[in-house]
């Protein structure tokens, strides 16, 4: 971009966006760039450079930036003349849309389902969802998990994790590595679900009968924990014996994100509800609510929305879901993700820093720890820093323990085992190394301690190799600080940061470190050109 004053344009850009916009704003804090131009795995700045984006739109972009099928798919819309604004009526636009989520949902919810479009976020889905189960059962309270994330509304934020004065009754979420009891593997899992009926058979837990229990199969913004398959499994039959709707959140897991087109296929679980977004739009927004027919007691009226339709998202939605189901893209991301989780499994050996990796498909996190603080209190017996992948082959699928997940807990009795504690600090200082080497990760779990990579699906090998690269060479960069003493000089919490003034310049070098060669047709930014 040209200069004024000296300076280049975008870093006007940056200054004119911290004076103006709120203090609210994320990821503009975290990521000083300006992005000009994008297809699939790459972002081009203003400066020139580029950058792997492992964010994607924080899992929106299922198919990366500017998939030519989305794009043909928009520019049809606009040059038929078709309405791009007709609130709530039937257009064919939206009948093809319905018609191929219709094809994609699991068979025991869509041979029996209504369909709500939404206000165009996730967030408003779940209002929805909620409103929809308060209405069906004429009952109020919701079953919730710990750790949980479900948007930024009031009602959304009732049931998310950190939510307080709520009417939400709060449960405990299976993992290993933090497991509130204390011993992770099968026997947490067994103890969560134990405690959850439990609070509902007891009649003084002081938790009423509730109109629905919500869950995320993998929770993202909680620190991409899956949730063991088994049970998933026993929170279905839970609220089935109870009449409790259950809520199955796949607004970040959906759409061949965990490896399966929905993350609750990976159980055989259909829930009651589903709330869909992020990638069901193909990068527009769009938010909606699919539900058991039997549920359909609304009004007309009773959910609406001035923008549910949304023409040209649905377009580029019918467009992804097509190309997703049709060139096997929820298969291709669970092989894809599970040689990644094993590459970075190898690297967490190499770097005690590196708690815990976990994940499933190309939703991956890796905790970061202090390995030099000791143990965190109140995890005596917990699991040693293993990988949790949902990929691999382990216990009998008749359990509590999802037959795809590796545990491989400590007895109670072994001193020193416990988990590290959470370095938040650390979890920065890799994103902020991962951003001068050229790739876009993000942060997430309880304490901001987990980074996450959210690649889109069509992210070839080359590339993969490229973004672990970049990865283990920002850990490598922070491990190397923080034995020096010096210690990342950056907040322990990066949503509350000061505004990052603009880096000098710093293009992507290629990696060759010892014992890593680069493929002769490797380029500096992982990808063959703009060619997606």
């Amino acid at each position: 971009m040209s200069r004024t004053d000296g300076r280049p344009a975008h870093e006007g850009i940056l200054r004119r966006q911290s004076a103006r916009e709120s203090a609210a704003r994320t990821y503009a804090r975290a990521l000083p760039i300006v992005p000009v131009r994008a297809r699939g795995l790459t972002i081009e700045g203003a400066d020139g450079r580029r950058y792997l984006d492992c964010l994607s739109g924080a899992g929106t972009l299922a198919l990366g930036h500017n998939h030519p099928v989305v794009l043909e798919a928009i520019r049809r819309v606009l040059d038929s003349g078709a309405p791009l604004h007709v609130l709530d009526l039937a257009t064919p636009v939206k009948d093809a849309f319905v018609t191929e989520l219709f094809r994609t949902l699991p068979p025991g919810l869509a041979d029996h389902a209504r369909v709500q479009f939404c206000g165009p976020a996730g967030t408003d889905a779940v209002e929805a969802a909620l409103k929809l189960v308060r209405a069906a059962t004429g009952r109020s309270g919701v079953l919730a998990f710990t750790g949980a994330y479900h948007g930024m509304t009031a009602g959304s934020l009732e049931a998310s994790g950190g939510a307080f004065d709520v009417r939400v009754a709060r449960l405990p979420y299976p993992q290993d590595y933090r497991c509130p009891f204390g011993i992770g593997g099968e026997r947490g899992a067994e103890l969560a679900a134990r405690w959850t009926e439990s609070v509902l058979d007891d009649p003084k837990s002081g938790v009423r009968q509730p109109a629905g229990m919500i869950l995320e199969p993998v929770q993202g913004e909680g620190g991409v924990i899956p949730a063991p398959d088994g049970w998933m499994r026993r929170m279905r039959q839970i609220t089935a014996e109870r009449s409790i709707p259950l809520i199955a959140d796949e607004v970040q897991t959906g759409v061949g994100r965990t490896g399966a087109f929905w993350a609750v296929e990976h159980s055989g679980v259909v829930p009651d509800v589903m709330v869909l977004s992020k990638a069901i739009g193909g990068s527009l927004p769009l938010a909606v609510v699919v539900y058991r027919d039997a549920l359909d007691v609304w009004q007309p009226g009773a959910h609406a929305g001035t923008f549910r339709g949304n023409q040209l998202a649905m377009a580029a939605g019918t467009a992804t879901l097509a190309y997703v189901r049709e060139n096997g893209l929820a298969e291709r991301a669970a092989t894809l993700g599970g040689r990644m989780l094993g590459q970075l499994r190898l690297l967490a050996q190499e770097f005690p820093c590196m708690g815990e990796v976990r994940g499933r498909g190309l939703m991956i996190g890796v905790e970061m720890v202090d390995p030099e603080a000791g143990s965190g209190s109140g995890a005596i017996g917990a699991p040693q820093a293993v990988a949790r992948t949902g990929d691999e082959p382990g216990a009998s699928a008749d359990g509590v323990r999802t037959p795809d997940v590796t545990h491989r807990p400590t007895p109670p009795s072994a001193p020193g085992r416990s988990p590290h504690p959470a370095a938040p600090a650390l979890a920065a200082a890799v994103r902020r190394e991962c951003l001068r080497r050229g790739l876009i990760v993000e942060l997430g779990g309880r304490h901001a301690s987990v980074v996450r990579l959210l690649p889109p699906l069509t992210i070839t090998d080359e590339q993969a190799a490229a973004v672990l690269d970049r990865l283990s060479d920002a850990v490598a960069a922070v491990s190397r600080e923080h034995l020096r003493g010096t210690g990342p000089r950056v907040p322990d919490q990066p949503n509350h940061q000061p505004e990052h003034r603009h880096q000098p310049e710093h293009r992507p070098q290629p990696l060759n470190r010892p014992g890593r060669q680069p493929g002769p047709d490797r380029r500096q930014d992982g990808h063959a050109g703009w060619t997606g």
